[in-house]
């Protein structure tokens, strides 16, 4: 494959670190919600935060490269509605690694927990404390998490299908080098 074909090294490295973020965030996310007050649920979640910020800034990056940055053409043989659902489905996936972070935080602002990245950096709260719309935040939250578990399921999918049946070098485009 040629590296006209691939996408660059950043590209690269910040797919697959906020993959990768995603996939401890998510099962965190769930393990955590229903487990009883403790030390050990505060702890979790304060994991969980440290994620989302660090996933958010890692985004940002990879917005940032991506308008700067062409990525590499899909292979003439993609149909024209793969196409567009390729677009549209990257474009969601996109907003909602920036947009799922921020409902994190403005929940956590709701609820009157201050966010403190790593422990150290204190973030500000983005709202006042409202226990209505923190539990309101909770679900808009939730809700955001599995519409994007939906859609990785989906972009995973369509790149082993292209890669595999279709025999497209689509994982190689990502950094893997052998089918």
């Amino acid at each position: 494959m040629t590296s006209a074909m691939r996408y660059s090294t950043p590209a690269i490295v910040l797919h697959w670190l906020v993959a990768l973020l995603i996939f401890v965030a998510f099962p965190l996310g769930l393990y955590m919600a229903d487990l009883p007050l403790s030390p050990e649920k505060l702890k979790l979640f304060s994991y969980h935060k440290w994620i989302g910020v660090t996933v958010f800034m890692l985004a940002g990056l990879r917005v940032m490269w991506r308008l700067t940055h062409t990525p590499p053409p899909l292979p003439a043989s993609v149909a024209g509605w793969q196409r567009r659902a390729s677009a549209v489905a990257h474009g969601l996936l996109y907003l909602l690694i920036l947009v799922i972070p921020i409902s994190g935080w403005l929940m956590s602002s709701a609820k009157g927990v201050q966010t403190v990245w790593f422990g150290v950096l204190p973030l500000p709260d983005l709202i006042g404390k409202d226990k209505a719309l923190g539990h309101l935040l909770e679900t808009v939250h939730e809700t955001l998490n599995y519409t994007l578990l939906a859609l990785v399921v989906l972009h995973v999918a369509g790149a082993l299908q292209h890669h595999f049946i279709e025999r497209q070098p689509f994982l190689q485009r990502m950094g893997w080098n052998r089918t």
